[in-house]
């Protein structure tokens, strides 16, 4: 894959042992499956986006491709998300930087990926959305950290990264509670409805927000 620019990883490739099943193709009460509705709030960004499936998923692959992403298979998917995450950056290696997001958590809103996808493009290091000042997902990350990214191991993630490289990290304040709702056990989904008065506003607004809320960003962060 050689996509320049900004590109969106959604990470799918878990084995959903608490949930007891697929939870991934597990529907939510509309009926669209999570990881899908995940997927589609990260596409509205307009990134190139892929995401991180093990060989054997496909009829998941199969969704998302009907949803305009790009698969990438890890065959190490299954020792954690640091190794899901590392293999999708070296599959992107053109890319300018990397909105992560994970396939379980689907509460989370578009204007609140497109206040992310602003903060990367006006400059940002490395970016977060915080809800009542607590750090959720997506989790952005500025074209520097390729290799940390793509060297990444075990199932923590960028956890660590994170935590350590706290003072370059830009703060996004948001009106999401769904950037704290992962989907890990079927009473987790139960409880995990969206918010009504969550930001949901079209791109063009959420960049002017972005640009309020986070006033070091460069003007000309949408036109990138």
């Amino acid at each position: 894959m050689t996509s320049r620019g900004l590109v969106g990883i959604l990470l799918a490739g878990g084995l959903s042992r608490r949930f007891g099943s697929d939870k991934l193709l597990h529907p939510l009460p509309d009926g669209t499956p999570i990881a899908v509705a995940a997927a589609r709030n990260l596409k509205q960004s307009g990134l190139h986006c892929i995401s991180v499936l093990r060989p054997e998923q496909q009829a998941l692959s199969q969704l998302l491709q009907g949803e305009g992403f790009g698969i990438h298979y890890d065959h190490t998917a299954e020792q954690g998300m640091g190794h899901s995450l590392a293999a999708a950056v070296r599959a992107t290696p053109a890319a300018s930087g990397w909105l992560v997001a994970l396939a379980d958590m689907p509460f989370i809103t578009p204007t609140t990926i497109s206040l992310l996808t602003y903060a990367l493009r006006g400059g940002a290091s490395l970016a977060a959305p915080f809800y009542n000042g607590r750090r959720g997902h997506p989790v952005g990350f500025a074209r520097p950290w390729f290799a940390r990214l793509s060297s990444l191991q075990g199932d923590a993630g960028a956890r660590e990264l994170l935590s350590g490289h706290a003072d370059l990290m830009l703060h996004v304040p948001c009106n999401d509670p769904g950037i704290l709702v992962d989907i890990d056990t079927p009473q987790g989904l139960a409880s995990g409805s969206m918010a009504p008065n969550a930001d949901r506003m079209p791109a063009v607004a959420a960049a002017a927000l972005c640009r309020k809320r986070c006033p070091k960003l460069s003007n000309d962060a949408g036109a990138k």
